[in-house]
């Protein structure tokens, strides 16, 4: 492998698109991988060995609902041979005492469970079915079986003024760290935007909220970041495009970042035609933003190049089309307007969620009107 190229530590595991909840936040691509075109058990024992190879050490089993893979302990399995931390990121639809017996005793190494509001009928709705009971129990199950526990909690205007309650849940759950992960706009979540955008002021009082719980608390450890669509400058895409991450998708398209699958002009490439050093030193789709040398416009000359690495290349493609233009969430962008209008319009009458789900299952109560 060159040397001009670190080699990365981590590894997004897309196992399935399949999931039981239709969350309209997902930033699953609205073109969902069908389950006959995923990887095989033996193909993704392949990924591993050549992550770990590559450099690799951890690795996010996801999905989907990565727990609907009749194989995923045999997968797990796979990355624990091969030397990689493995977390499953779960809805937690499905995780009993035994699956998660079955899935530590192959190599688990910690699981992460989403949540998607404080209480039962909120959280149901942004699911887009009942759910909620089912994650208390999966939190029980974790922390029974004495796992490192994680809550994903998806922020936006429905739940962002519950968070107090949120990360009372989570504490009483048991998690030992809560990720406050505020909505990043690609695939279904772009789609919501309108719906999801929060106003200005739900997101100083919940800074302010973390804040206050942090100065009480060690645990559990709080992880916020304000969206860059409300602070002028744009955050490093995955630390860099092609520097720290590979995904791989269910069926074996890689990729430098999770939302690059709308980038159709990189022409990514699969694991099942080339190896995966290969693909991190050698393909397009992993060289074509690298670095800085490709930058044009106000990110060319800005001292912040090295540190930001000219924001997200899949939200400049979003929202504008091209994927080299700078991220429109910079306030020196040209396109700014993109993310200021919708940012300072929001907190008005929201549409209704549009519900994730496979081309052609859409039905007429996939539209949901909510009252803000």
């Amino acid at each position: 492998m060159s040397t001009a190229i670190p080699a990365p530590w981590a590894l997004l595991a897309e196992v399935t698109h399949a999931c039981p909840l239709h969350c309209p936040y997902c930033s699953n691509p609205l073109e969902l991988v069908r389950t006959s075109a995923e990887l095989s058990t033996e193909e993704w024992a392949r990924v591993f060995g050549e992550a770990a190879d590559l450099g690799v050490v951890q690795a996010h089993v996801s999905g989907g609902e990565p727990l609907l893979r009749r194989d995923l302990a045999e997968i797990v399995a796979a990355a624990h041979r091969a030397g990689v931390y493995t977390q499953l990121v779960t809805s937690g639809l499905g995780l009993t005492p035994e699956r998660l017996d079955e899935l530590l005793a192959a190599g688990l190494n910690s699981v992460q469970l989403s949540l998607q509001d404080a209480r039962r009928p909120g959280s149901d709705l942004i699911a887009g079915r009942e759910s909620y009971a089912a994650k208390q129990e999966a939190a029980g199950v974790i922390r029974a079986a004495g796992v490192p526990f994680g809550l994903n909690v998806v922020l936006h205007r429905h739940n962002l003024d519950n968070l107090q309650e949120i990360i009372d849940v989570g504490h009483r759950w048991g998690a030992d760290r809560i990720e406050l992960a505020n909505t990043q706009f690609y695939g279904w979540a772009l789609r919501n935007r309108n719906a999801l955008l929060p106003a200005r002021e739900q997101l100083d009082r919940a800074r302010e909220t973390v804040a206050a719980w942090c100065e009480r608390h060690d645990t559990p450890e709080l992880v916020w970041v304000m969206p860059d669509y409300y602070e002028g400058v744009p955050k490093p895409c995955m630390g860099g495009w092609g520097a720290r991450s590979i995904t791989v998708g269910p069926d074996g398209t890689a990729l430098p970042c999770p939302a690059a699958y709308a980038i159709t002009e990189l022409a990514p490439p699969s694991v099942r035609d080339r190896s995966l050093s290969w693909i991190w030193t050698e393909s397009n789709a992993f060289n074509a933003y690298r670095g800085t040398e490709w930058m044009t416009g106000p990110c060319g000359d800005c001292p912040r190049r090295e540190i930001d690495f000219g924001g997200c290349r899949c939200q400049a493609h979003a929202l504008t089309g091209d994927a080299a233009r700078t991220d429109p969430a910079c306030s020196l962008s040209a396109d700014h307007h993109l993310v200021r209008e919708p940012a300072a319009a929001a907190g008005g009458a929201a549409p209704g969620f549009v519900y994730r789900r496979p081309a052609g299952a859409a039905r007429q109560e996939d539209r949901c009107t909510l009252q803000s």
